[in-house]
């Protein structure tokens, strides 16, 4: 297959990409483009499959039919889900667009793979009880975050010190799905039990200070520029990690923030506790906040910014939630 053709003025990135393998070129415009940890990863694991995938050619030398080709055999040889194959897709267009600095026809032609539209698990508002009363400590806490406030699991979990204003009741939720800033509200009944962990914390940072450490990981970007912020008690996580571990991005042991795994372990503990047959996961409480509201009159325009929604299309779905019944309608059976 001919080698794409290149963008005008892009002599420079050539010139640098020869310095650098094609993996760390990936690497750094994604640091660069200010992209989570965990996107980082995703799409340099993708981009290693694909080049292995193909015999270890450079992508310079495939295309359009080399890309479909590859999304067809995660659906079909390894039954990935949509998403799954969706993010591929965009990791593979990440490469050519950003770090090649390509963009041809067949890019735009490449068709993502249509996801199954499927209503939300919601629980009752009686069922949110039962499993947060089955629950306890700071799991409890975000739980209880998760539900009060409809922050997604990981924006609970990178929520910063000074990202909580207790004088104003709202949490400002930063660099959420699609890299946007929005405020959410602190729920009056978490006030007391967010100040106790706070406290909780500010002890483990000084402790972490006296001997040595105290570094939290920045984003990139802050973390240059200002190298000994991670140091401040503002730019700690609310939920800590027990354990200090090697930053993958800027090297040296810091304090990351609690494993998404500790909240998983935790709710299904609670709903095995709590004797409940729906399947449920942290984004459920996300989804019960949502039609919750719903339910109590909320307009769901305010929704939609309170889940930091780019579409309302997003939103609307938790309205089909509430056609109960066969879409509300009520059966001639019940008279």
């Amino acid at each position: 297959m001919a080698q794409v053709p290149e963008k005008r003025g892009v002599a420079s990135d050539r010139a640098q990409e020869k310095k650098v393998s094609l993996m760390e070129a990936v690497r750094r415009r994604i640091r660069a483009k200010h992209y989570s940890l965990r996107t980082e990863q995703a799409y340099l694991g993708w981009v290693r499959q694909f080049i292995l995938a193909n015999g270890r050619r450079h992508p310079r030398e495939l295309g359009g039919a080399e890309v479909e080709a590859f999304l067809s055999r995660l659906a079909t040889e390894r039954n990935v889900a949509a998403s799954t194959q969706n993010q591929a897709l965009s990791a593979l267009l990440f490469l050519y667009r950003e770090v090649l600095r390509v963009d041809l026809p067949w890019m735009a032609s490449v068709l993502r793979a249509k996801r199954p539209r499927r209503l939300p698990t919601v629980l009752s508002v009686e069922e949110v009880r039962r499993l947060l009363s089955m629950m306890e400590g700071r799991t409890w806490l975000m739980a209880s975050l998760l539900y009060g406030t409809g922050m997604r699991l990981m924006e609970c979990l990178r929520l910063r010190v000074k990202d909580v204003d207790f004088a104003r009741n709202e949490i400002l939720i930063r660099n959420g799905k699609g890299g946007k800033d929005r405020r959410t509200m602190l729920p009056r009944a978490l006030e007391g039990p967010l100040q106790r962990e706070i406290e909780r914390t500010r002890v483990l940072h000084r402790q972490d200070l006296a001997e040595g450490f105290g570094k939290t990981p920045l984003p990139d970007a802050l973390s240059r520029k200002y190298p000994e912020a991670g140091r401040e008690f503002g730019w700690q996580f609310v939920f800590p990690s027990e354990r200090r571990s090697v930053d993958p991005r800027g090297g040296g042991l810091h304090r990351h923030h609690v494993d998404d795994a500790v909240l998983a372990r935790a709710l299904k503990n609670a709903r095995a506790q709590a004797g409940m047959e729906k399947l449920l996961s942290a984004h459920t409480l996300r989804h019960s906040f949502a039609t919750h509201l719903l339910e109590a009159g909320y307009d769901i325009r305010t929704i939609q910014e309170l889940l930091g929604h780019k579409d309302v299309a997003t939103t609307q779905i938790y309205t089909h939630v509430l056609n109960r019944g066969g879409r509300g309608v009520r059966s001639p059976l019940d008279g």
